[in-house]
């Protein structure tokens, strides 16, 4: 299956491990990513708080770019695929014509976890598990704007959504009940406000212990950074002792089907999760 790309900015950066995995596992799906040509910034996270109609612009162009090669787009970041949907609603929209662009739209604008766990992928999947990760315990951390708002999102399921588990019980790991898969890390906000993403993310390590968690699995770029770059510091600033490591859900896809370079994407977190792997009897 053959579809638009749309990578953003920073899987050609801070999350080239995700870039990695999400390559290795389409090509085992016989997904074929064609990567959108000329594509810009689409302006997460500081566009929409700096110049509104600039905001708009940047994800529309995207979406025009997109219109003409006439194939749905797929985004791995939570941020990308949240700023495409509002500008797609604000094309179709009466403001559309003040964009300035042409946009009849006649595509599908998907989140990459959402567009790998259609019922035929998984299907797919599970014939090529040859790794099952049994008895890993893991919390599917979503993030807050993959799912919401549904108004912009279209998701029926957005305080709830269940198809990260259902992707791990695929992959032979036992995925846990909680009910903070939608709260914020704090995002953006790395630089400007370390302090709430600190309170942010230490309270998501305590109800994901709470829970019964060894481990969480992500599939946004900015909530894998904030979980697993700022640990270490959060852990020394209240006094805890935390070990959590933080997938994305292609690491695990990849480690269930002996994908040959998976150790070698999980060498890149901060958090090191061989010992949890070694642990569980998956490497």
């Amino acid at each position: 299956m053959k579809v638009t790309y749309y990578p953003g900015c920073s899987l050609e950066g801070t999350a080239v491990d995700y870039a990695a995995s999400i390559a290795g596992v389409a090509s085992l799906l016989d997904v074929d990513l064609v990567e959108l040509f000329d594509w810009n910034c689409c302006g997460a996270s500081s566009a929409h708080s700096l110049n509104h109609q600039l905001a708009l612009h940047l994800p529309a162009r995207n979406l025009a770019l997109a219109e003409k090669a006439g194939r749905d787009v797929v985004a791995p970041c939570a941020l990308c695929f949240n700023r495409l949907k509002v500008a797609e609603k604000t094309l179709q929209g009466p403001q559309g014509e003040e964009l300035g662009l042409s946009y009849r739209g006649g595509f599908k604008i998907w989140d990459l976890l959402d567009f790998l766990t259609q019922n035929a992928f998984l299907e797919s999947l599970a014939a090529k598990v040859v790794l099952p990760l049994m008895n890993l315990k893991a919390v599917c951390y979503y993030g807050c704007l993959v799912a919401r708002p549904p108004a912009v999102t279209d998701r029926a399921d957005s305080e709830n959504p269940q198809n990260m588990e259902r992707l791990l019980e695929v992959l032979g790991a036992t995925p846990l009940d909680w009910s903070f898969k939608t709260d914020c890390c704090g995002a953006g906000l790395a630089l400007a406000r370390p302090d709430i993403i600190d309170t942010l993310v230490q309270r998501l390590y305590e109800r994901a212990l709470a829970a019964g968690a060894e481990c969480f699995v992500v599939s946004c770029q900015m909530c894998q950074a904030n979980l697993d770059l700022c640990q270490e510091r959060i852990a020394r600033k209240f006094g805890q002792d935390y070990y959590l490591p933080v997938f994305y859900f292609t690491e695990l896809m990849g480690l269930a089907v002996g994908h040959p370079q998976a150790p070698h994407w999980l060498a890149q977190h901060l958090v090191d999760p061989m010992p949890l792997l070694k642990m569980k009897g998956i490497i």
